[in-house]
């Protein structure tokens, strides 16, 4: 059983209750809330940064990890849905994207509030096909490996054995998340969708990313930065910058 405590899931770094919206932060795989930390410092004022953690890392290191994902997106979504009692939006990168995406959906199937803004990073949109070779299968050393070629991942996580045994659970039930997921036709989801990738990202192209506006029927706006799959940390000002000015877009077009 997946605890739905929002205190459990929702960590604000830099609480603002005067904010007139929330964003809501979605990690990649492998990653916790810790990996936003820094980020609402580079928001203006308006905008209340709320990082998602999810079990069995960070600060729920101790709670069973997932690996299927519809009962994590069932179990997020009755987690949040006490928190969304004003404007918010969804940000996810690489796995991120595919929660906040399938969140959203799930979100309207409850007939509960959707975000102004769905901003999805370096995913290819999730109605085109995923084949193998998959990953999540492979021996721990093929395994490290194929995540070696992705980049992103520390150092010294390669280099030492403990962080390694630690690390290898949650990355290997992560990409099992990924890898088994079945995308179900819907509706176009009636928020604004904004999709982000590095124009280096070897795990996502031009096409597959403007292949996300085929899931809204609001506007949609695609904007590539330099860097690879992990441009979120290379190009984080320019990225949020980005962020906060689409928010604002879709918020004014409601006045």
């Amino acid at each position: 059983m997946i605890s739905t405590d929002p205190s459990l899931w929702i960590i604000r770094p830099k609480p603002n209750e005067r904010a007139r919206v929330r964003l809501y932060c979605f990690p990649f795989a492998g990653g916790a809330a810790s990996i936003f930390h820094t980020w609402p410092h580079l928001f203006p004022t308006d905008i209340e940064l709320c990082a998602i953690e999810l079990p069995g890392r960070g600060r729920r290191i101790k709670e069973p990890l997932v690996k299927r994902l519809a009962p994590l997106v069932e179990a997020t979504a009755a987690a949040l849905q006490p928190d969304l009692d004003r404007p918010f939006a969804f940000f996810g990168h690489s796995m991120g994207a595919l929660l906040c995406f399938e969140l959203t959906r799930c979100l309207r199937r409850h007939n509960q509030p959707l975000p102004k803004l769905l901003a999805v990073s370096g995913r290819k949109s999730p109605q085109l096909s995923t084949s193998p070779p998959f990953i999540h299968t492979l021996p721990e050393p093929e395994f490290w490996a194929a995540i070696k070629q992705l980049g992103g991942t520390a150092r010294a996580v390669f280099e030492n054995e403990e962080m390694r045994q630690l690390f290898f659970p949650i990355m290997r039930a992560d990409f099992t998340m990924i890898e088994t997921y079945a995308y179900v036709p819907e509706a176009r989801l009636d928020c604004a969708i904004a999709a982000y990738a590095g124009c280096r990202d070897p795990e996502v192209s031009q096409e597959q990313l403007e292949a996300w506006k085929m899931q809204t029927s609001k506007s949609f706006s695609m904007e590539l930065f330099p860097g690879d799959h992990f441009y979120i940390d290379s190009s984080l000002k320019v990225l949020v910058n980005s962020l906060a000015n689409q928010i604002g877009n879709v918020l004014s077009l409601e006045k």
